[in-house]
């Protein structure tokens, strides 16, 4: 497996669980929403940390981007709640 097939399965990976952790606090279900909800949220949290100033003070990067990506995880599934 290539560089690039690694890192888009590991980005992918993050998303569905960022994406199953979002969906325990917040409720809803299935793999596929886990997996949408986690991508977008990891675009969302990191955009949203990173313009708020926030340092999450996780030392391991895995464990730093999982976290990111569940906050903008669980604003996303919100936001989404309160559109439709």
């Amino acid at each position: 497996m290539d560089e690039k097939t690694r890192a888009l399965v590991v980005f992918l990976v993050i998303g569905l669980v960022a994406g199953f952790l979002a969906s325990f606090i917040v409720g809803g279900g299935g793999i596929i929403r886990y997996l949408v909800s986690g991508v977008i949220g990891s675009f969302v949290g990191g955009y949203l940390l990173n313009a708020l100033g926030v340092n999450l003070g996780i030392r391991n990067p895995l464990a730093s981007q999982i976290a990111t990506s569940t906050i903008g995880a669980i604003v996303v599934v919100l936001l989404a709640r309160m559109i439709v």
